[in-house]
């Protein structure tokens, strides 16, 4: 049994699960706050054993001369990701704080990456459409710029479009059913009988495109963008288009049935003609749109 006192120079012989580690007082106690510190404070008795004065710890060893590491010079290895949690697991235990920021700023980092690693470049995807029928179906296109290329009939089923740019692309009679398009850009884009069903365009912008008779049943449209936008005859059952801006777009004939349109923005909107029957249109702005032949029947207004 050992009260370890205040000299900082003293030299510590740590046994970490049955791996060795000489470091000192100074080292053990870089971070105030953290457990190794409250340790060898001076303030309390550990145990040592009777050879050669290890202090025993009860946990893996393996990424110990990391956390030493990082206490004298405050440096991140390079690790696998798989290790930078196992570190992180370890960096919690000992209650270091910095080290915890650190390590969850570097995964965060990570996962970014990952999540725009995309399969194929903008110039693969001019080859591709050069064939007579192209299909991307769960392929990640996320980031890419596919802005004013000629798309029509491509089929982008369960592919990852997460911000893709597609301004003043042509996409009529594309397929996108259950892609996970959040915050995509369709600025002017042609979507004409274009099929999106299922899809998740959270944030998504499509403000001045062509939705003629697209199919957009059962999407996530959350947030979204339709400012002035042709959405003639489209089909919109059961789409969920809270908080989305549809400001100055056309609905003429639109199937909205069973639509979530709660805070949703319909400011000067033509929705002649539209199927609006039973929809709860309580919390929705209305202000100057248009409702000639609409089916309001049972609508909450």
């Amino acid at each position: 049994m050992k009260n370890f006192q205040s000299d900082l120079s003293s030299v510590v012989r740590l046994n970490i699960g049955g791996k060795k580690f000489c470091t000192t007082i100074d080292t053990l106690t870089r971070e105030p706050d953290s457990m190794l510190a409250v340790m060898f404070s001076g303030r309390h008795t550990l145990c040592q054993d009777s050879d050669k004065g290890y202090v025993f710890v009860d946990r893996d060893g393996k990424h110990f001369r990391h956390i030493l590491n990082w206490l004298r010079d405050g440096v991140v290895p390079t690790l696998e990701e798989s290790q930078y949690s196992e570190l992180l697991r370890e960096a919690e235990y000992y209650q270091l704080l910095g080290l915890i920021d650190e390590l969850n700023a570097v995964l965060n980092k990570r996962k970014e990456v990952d999540e725009f690693h995309t399969d194929l470049t903008r110039t693969d995807i001019i080859k591709c459409i050069q064939s007579e029928k192209v299909r991307f179906r769960g392929v990640n296109l996320s980031g890419l710029d596919l802005s004013k290329l000629d798309l029509s009939y491509v089929d982008f089923s369960y592919a990852c479009l997460k911000k893709v740019f597609f301004p003043r692309a042509n996409l009529q009679c594309a397929k996108f059913r259950h892609v996970d398009a959040e915050a995509c850009i369709f600025l002017n884009a042609t979507l004409r009988e274009c099929e999106f069903t299922g899809a998740n365009l959270r944030g998504a912008l499509l403000a001045g495109a062509c939705l003629q008779s697209a199919n957009l049943q059962d999407a996530c449209l959350v947030d979204s963008s339709f400012c002035g936008a042709d959405l003639r005859t489209a089909h919109l059952q059961n789409a969920d288009l809270t908080n989305a801006n549809l400001e100055g777009a056309v609905l003429e004939g639109a199937n909205l049935k069973g639509a979530k349109l709660n805070n949703a923005n319909l400011k000067g909107a033509n929705l002649q003609r539209a199927y609006l029957s039973h929809l709860n249109l309580r919390h929705t702005h209305l202000e100057g749109a248009r409702f000639d032949g609409a089916n309001l029947l049972g609508a909450i207004r």
